[in-house]
């Protein structure tokens, strides 16, 4: 399972470098300077941290629960980022209330930055722990920016770029569902006999709805194809 979290942390490292692609270098560099600091300030942290209480931390349904719904809602808001921005690549224009998608970077590159962190620390007994975290704040600060680059000019197309960061999103969203299970059913199904009467009006308003989502499709090409018949006609008028 501990593998598995690894794999996890990777392609949410993979998921911030393609969501810094989509930025300026100095956006770029801004943020993995945030970064930087932050594996400075954790240190102190860190060097509390031992190899059976991480393990503890990994094992504890609880912490693993709300994990899986940070990574639900990171994926999702990964997810309304690529819709956006290829809505934007066709043209449509982009509301306000996008506009934040744009810039936020994902906050669980963090505490995978702490795990990362804390494994140098138990790979490098002996070396002073404050060096370790500089040479890890070092190497965030100069390889975000470089690999977010060189993401850009191996993958020059913005759509295709999409694309793969959707398929992360997705991969992250699924691998982290499954890795915060732990084989206990939170809520027990219910026996209950079948109740017709629920099926048929569950199927009654499904067959409504679809049938006016319909009307309201077809309605609105009708009015759509009599403006443009109109603007033709007007057109020929004043030719």
């Amino acid at each position: 399972m501990e593998l598995i979290i690894q794999l996890l942390m990777l392609f949410i490292l993979i998921n911030c470098i393609l969501k810094l692609s989509f930025w300026k270098p100095w956006q770029a560099a801004l943020f993995s300077l945030i970064c930087a600091v932050f594996i400075v300030w954790a240190c102190r942290y860190a060097i509390l941290q031992s190899k059976t209480q991480l393990a503890d931390y990994l094992k504890n349904r609880k912490v693993m629960q709300d994990a899986a719904v940070l990574i639900t809602v990171e994926s999702a808001l990964c997810f309304a980022f690529c819709f956006a921005a290829l809505r934007e690549l066709f043209g449509k224009k982009t509301k306000r209330w996008v506009q934040p998608l744009y810039r936020y970077p994902g906050l669980l590159i963090f505490p995978v930055l702490f795990y990362l962190l804390t494994q140098l620390i138990f790979a490098m007994p002996g070396t002073d722990f404050t060096t370790i975290s500089y040479l890890l704040a070092a190497g965030v600060l100069i390889g975000l920016p470089a690999l977010a680059y060189w993401m850009r000019y191996l993958y020059p197309e913005k759509e295709l770029r999409l694309e793969i960061h959707f398929l992360v999103s997705l991969f992250v969203c699924i691998t982290g569902l499954i890795t915060t299970v732990d084989g206990n059913v939170t809520y027990a199904a219910v026996e209950k006999p079948l109740d017709g009467k629920a099926l048929v009006l569950s199927f009654t308003l499904f067959a409504a709805a679809f049938l006016a989502g319909y009307l309201c499709d077809k309605a609105k090409w009708i009015i759509r194809r009599k403006k443009e018949l109109k603007n033709r006609n007007q057109l020929k008028i004043k030719a």
